[in-house]
């Protein structure tokens, strides 16, 4: 259970201000979470917040990776960085391939309750990205290799080359690289799951 803290203002800075005079802790230490309640007619609408301390995220997450690895009988070491509101984790074992899984996929399921859990902790979409041994970062390194060379070949050829499926985040890594050559641009297509991305040469 994450512990949460609520309060009211006449205006958004107030009810922080309140917040953070309380718990003794700066903003940047805390995910906010706020809704403004409409006045009545002789009333004038209140600002309330919900607050909850990044540590108090930070030590749930770490109490599920525990629960995670009694349960897979795994020893898992967990390594948490907080950059301005997203999470970083880091998952180190013996047993990597075993939490990677074929093609990520327990890695990505991993994640994926993950960030449920937290959304029904707090009512928020907490970003965060969990990796394992830096399977992701290499995994993103192989592909930004892959897509330059392709992007090297459309720019020979003229010929626009469509790319595998990708999940967002990959299509956007995809989308940035290729902004970086001239006379290249790309384009999504699909429905997901199968939504690639198409790199097409265009003249100056």
């Amino acid at each position: 259970m994450i512990m949460s803290y609520s309060y009211e203002g006449k205006t958004k800075e107030e009810a922080i201000e309140k917040c953070i005079n309380d718990l003794n802790v700066e903003e940047n230490e805390l995910y906010i979470k706020e809704n403004i309640q409409e006045g009545g007619l002789f009333k004038s609408k209140k600002y309330q917040i919900t607050c909850y301390k990044k540590q108090d995220i930070i030590d749930y997450i770490k109490k599920y990776i525990k629960n995670i690895s009694d349960g897979m009988k795994i020893d898992i070491k967990a390594e948490i960085k907080t950059i301005n509101d997203s999470i970083n984790i880091i998952l180190v074992s013996d047993k990597n391939p075993i939490l990677i899984g074929k093609e990520g996929k327990t890695l990505k399921s991993l994640e994926i309750l993950l960030r449920q859990s937290l959304k029904v902790q707090t009512g928020m979409s907490i970003k965060l990205n969990l990796d394992i041994s830096n399977y992701k970062a290499k995994k993103v390194k192989n592909m930004q290799y892959q897509v330059k060379q392709i992007a090297k070949d459309v720019l020979k050829s003229h010929v626009e080359a469509k790319l595998d499926p990708m999940n967002s985040y990959e299509r956007r890594i995809v989308h940035t690289l290729i902004s970086e050559f001239d006379n290249l641009c790309t384009e999504s297509v699909g429905e997901e799951p199968n939504r690639c991305v198409v790199i097409k040469y265009k003249e100056d």
